[in-house]
């Protein structure tokens, strides 16, 4: 496999979400990014904007083994992971697993659980691997989370701990649609109450085996020293913005060159450009840093901080 047939997977993953999700384009392109860079991606945006929908579809779309948590206050860890449960009839612990053994997982509404229960996920997320009683379960090289969560304005929701919020690659604000998408929306599900993904017709554009291929030709792609230099100083550029109280940790910089890998497949290009990590500077540091206090007075942004950083950060030429 090369990168125009990476290129090409992605296309016909897009044309198959298309068949039953209308617009939402920018937030496919970065689950794709996320997926070919094996990474994970958390979407935030109020309810009702298709987040659920979305990833239910990408998942169908990819031909994978799918997996979901609806994520509660009363959710305990071992309803992630599972339990050793022991058996009277043989004597020994049978390994009950959690629905977190799959190769894509959908953690809805993630923040509607507790910290303790978040905390599940850690080692899974970034080892794709989980622990029983000193055994580690592998969960496979295309292990996935596609977490969405409410603004955390609305009621009933926790903050995600900071080392969570570091393992996903990206965090996206999904929107609410244009006009016309809005339309065309109230059009296309007006007519039916049904919510079950197979009538759109969504069929399977890749496997297992398919994906480990497109990571292996992702990893493959060329990223040059001055591109390797540039994302090291726009990522120690936001521990020195006195807007910023903690700035993106050295594992940022490490999953921001994965993931301008993967764009720059995803492009048909065997190589990496800056323009690959600045249109992925924002999705990939927005939750890594944290808001000075004058900053948080001042009303400012995190998004405005980070595009500020990228503007003023020098790139090879």
């Amino acid at each position: 496999m090369n990168v125009d047939d990476v290129k090409a997977l992605a296309t016909q993953i897009r044309e198959e979400v298309a068949k039953a999700i209308t617009g939402q384009h920018d937030t496919v392109d970065l689950m794709l990014t996320a997926l070919f860079a094996g990474g994970h991606i958390l979407l935030e945006g109020p309810p009702g904007t298709a987040k659920t929908m979305t990833a239910r579809c990408f998942a169908q779309a990819l031909g994978v083994v799918y997996g979901r948590i609806q994520f509660t206050p009363d959710l305990m860890p071992g309803d992630i992971v599972g339990s050793n449960i022991y058996n009277f009839q043989s004597g020994q612990f049978t390994l009950t697993r959690g629905p977190i053994f799959c190769d894509l997982l959908l953690a809805d509404e993630i923040n509607r659980t507790p910290p303790k229960t978040q905390a599940a996920l850690l080692e899974a997320m970034q080892e794709h691997a989980v622990t029983f009683d000193g055994t580690t379960h592998s969960l496979g090289q295309n292990f996935m989370v596609v977490a969405t969560q409410n603004p955390i304005e609305h009621q009933g929701v926790y903050p995600l701990p900071e080392a969570q919020l570091d393992r996903f690659l990206f965090k996206h604000r999904v929107s609410y649609p244009g006009p016309e998408e809005e339309k065309a929306i109230i059009h296309h599900g007006g007519g039916t109450a049904s919510h079950d993904i197979k009538q759109y017709g969504i069929t399977a554009q890749a496997d297992r085996k398919t994906l480990e291929k497109a990571l292996a030709t992702v990893g493959e792609v060329m990223l040059v020293d001055d591109v390797v230099d540039y994302i090291a100083r726009l990522v120690r550029a936001t521990r020195a913005s006195p807007d910023l109280e903690v700035g993106a940790s050295p594992r940022a910089g490490a999953m921001l060159a994965r993931a301008s890998r993967a764009r720059a497949a995803l492009d048909g290009r065997a190589y990496v450009i800056p323009d690959d990590v600045k249109a992925l500077a924002v999705p990939a540091l927005r939750h890594r840093v944290i808001l000075s206090p004058a900053a948080q007075i001042d009303g400012r942004l995190v998004e405005q901080i980070v595009t500020d950083l990228v503007d003023q950060t020098e790139a090879p030429r």
